[in-house]
Formats: C-alpha cells, structure tokens, sequence
C-alpha cells in the first residue's frame, strides 16, 4: 500500500484524495459546495472531479470557468450518455487519487462530512465508509416524511438480499469513501445501469469490504428538484430481483422480463375483451399479441433501454424494427397457443403463456441488438 495513504490524518498532506461529483443541472448548488471542498487541499494532495451529464444550465461552463484558476479541478463532460451510476464509475476510474470520496452535489451532503469519512477510512484500514442517513446519530433535514419511509423500505429490501451485510444502517447512500487499490476490481464491474451505485459495489462485493459507517446530516436540497421518478424506482426493483438471482442473469434481461409481464396483462386483457365480443379465440389473438409487442416496445424504450431511449422518428422506425424481429416470435407465439389450446389443454391463459414464454429469449437478444444497438 502507498505510504501516503497509510501517513496520519493529520500529518501534512498525505493521501492523495479524489471527489467525485456527478451533476446535472446544479449550477446554483456547486458554487459553495466546490469552494468548502478546496479548503481540503490544507490536509489532503485533493482532485475534484466533476462529471457533468451536459447540464443545460450551465453547470459545466461554470466548473470549467473554476477550473482554470484551481488546478485540482476537473471536468468530465458528458454527450450521449448519463445516468449517476454510469458517472460515478466514470468518474472514480478516471480518478488518480489513493482514496476517493462520492457525494451528490445537491447541497444534501455536508463537505465536512467529507474529512470525517476519510479520517474514519485511514484509522480504521477500511475498504470503504458509507455516509449514512440512518445511523443513530444522524439527523435528516431534506427528506419529507414519505421520501424517508421510502428510503428506509429500500433499505430493509436491500438487507433482505445482502445478508453478509446486515450491519449497515443505509445501503442507498450517495455518500461514501473507499480505497481505490482495493474497491478498483469491483467498480470495473458494477452495472453502470443500476440503481444505486452503493448497491451494485455491495452486492458484487459478496461481503468481502471492510466497511464503517458514520452519521450524515442530511440537509434539504438548496436549488432544484429531485431526480427521483419511476425510472429509479424501476431500476431498483431490477436490483433486487437482479441481487437474489445472484447476478447470474443480465440486468437488463430481468428488466425486459419485467417488461414482459406487463405484455402478458396487455395481451390477455385484449384477447379476453375481444372474446367478450365474439370473436373466437384464435381471431383474438393476432390482435392481442401485436398489441403487447407495441407495449413491450414503448415500455422497454422508456425503462430498459433508457439511456440508449429513441426518440421521434426513431421511435417509429424502432418500432418497425422491434415488429420485425418479434415477427417470427409472435406468429410462433399464435401458433404454439393455439396448438396448445387445440391438443393439450382447452384453457385460454395457459395456452398464451406457453407461447409468450418460448419467443422470450429470442426477443430480448435480438430487439437488444437490431433495435437498441447493444449486445
């Protein structure tokens, strides 16, 4: 290990230290935020790293403006990708630091929250301290009463599937800091796609980090809104499931499955309407399937596939193609349900589902690939 990370706390300037900051739309919250992160340099060799999703505010205008009077400022600029898992993980690569410090730049995490981590992390040898909301010493400021009791159901969920890890008080912190040298192995393989960074580094972790905890003093938000909305609570819905399934499945093949069973509820509501009508069953389902697909489609466009979403007229030439791969699928699909409803079982719902379940694996791997452009 670098003697530098292993000098006092207090010494002069010993480990070379990295905060990451991923921003969107902050330009009002990074000022005093950058300015109280720079008084650091007296105890720390400091990098600021701000990884910025092309904010149209002018977050990144201004860091750049900064950065050219503060050396140990600097600025990653994202186009055509975002997403704060994905630029946390870019940005602790990209880092040259020993130890590296992640918070959200919305005003909510305190900087000296910042020297209490990392003083904790070189007294203790850690592999990584979390800045927790919940620890008993605590004080949350910035959540309203329902945000917290969602917070504190995540956070008993996510106990549920990390058991090696049942001593933590909160698993969806955007506060945190650990040693690159040891945490480097496990960030090259999170899921940039996942929930919560945390989360993700924990769960590939099985158990094996060092990990202390020191109280936060969660603070409201000073400008703007929450990025909260059912994108992210979709995404953590697929970790938990992605966790039990011990990551053995891709992420994004346990979100189009999800999806999936949306397209079931779609296509039985549809083919058992018609049926009310009088159509036969086999006349019902050519509808009800090509209807499921379209929602298959739109609700994997906006979910799974949202940082590679489409968007006007590739929305309508997606949806051709998605009708295209699927072709072959849903004519199978029609096919083995209506064998299935004709030689083995006169029940309409099983009949559906045995043809939905044979066209899955098909579906994902080629719309993934032909539609989205991703393996």
């Amino acid at each position: 290990m670098p003697a530098s990370v292993v000098a006092s706390a207090g010494s002069s300037p010993a480990a070379r230290v990295t905060i990451v900051l991923p921003t969107f739309n902050e330009r009002q919250n990074i000022q005093p935020i950058l300015q109280q992160l720079l008084a650091l340099r007296d105890r720390f060799q400091l990098e600021l790293i701000v990884v910025d999703d092309d904010s149209a505010d002018g977050t990144a205008d201004f860091v750049k403006q900064m950065a050219h009077g503060e050396p140990c400022l600097r600025l990653i600029r994202r186009v055509g990708r975002s997403g704060l898992s994905s630029a946390i993980k870019e940005g602790l690569l990209d880092s040259t630091g020993d130890l590296a410090v992640v918070m959200d730049c919305d005003g909510q995490h305190e900087p000296a929250a910042v020297a209490a981590a990392l003083d904790l992390l070189i007294a203790r040898n850690a592999d990584l301290v979390i800045g927790s909301r919940f620890h008993p010493d605590a004080s949350i400021k910035g959540l309203s009463d329902k945000r917290e009791g969602g917070s504190v159901l995540a956070n008993r969920l996510a106990r549920f599937t990390l058991p090696r890890y049942r001593q933590l008080s909160d698993f969806m912190s955007g506060f945190f800091a650990l040693r690159l040298d040891r945490c480097l192995p496990m960030i090259r393989q999170v899921d940039s796609q996942g929930f919560k960074f945390l989360y993700e580094l924990l769960s590939i972790s099985r158990g094996n980090l060092m990990i202390e905890e020191i109280p936060l003093t969660f603070q409201p938000r000073t400008y703007g809104s929450s990025k909260l909305d059912i994108s992210v609570l979709w995404d953590f819905g697929v970790s938990i499931i992605h966790t039990l399934l011990l990551r053995m499945v891709p992420r994004r093949a346990v979100s189009f499955a999800l999806v999936g069973l949306s397209g079931i509820g779609v296509q039985l509501l549809i083919s058992n309407l018609l049926i009310l009508l009088g159509f036969s069953f086999v006349a019902s389902l050519p509808p009800a399937v090509i209807a499921s697909a379209c929602s298959n489609y739109l609700v994997n466009n906006t979910l799974t596939f949202r940082h590679l979403r489409l968007k006007g007229l590739q929305l309508l030439a997606g949806l051709v193609k998605f009708l295209v791969v699927a072709s072959l699928p849903m004519l199978a699909n029609i096919g083995l349900a209506s064998v299935f409803y004709a030689r083995v079982a006169n029940d309409t719902l099983f009949a559906q589902i045995a043809g939905i379940a044979v066209v899955f694996v098909w579906n994902y791997a080629a719309s993934s690939r032909f539609v989205w452009n991703t393996p």
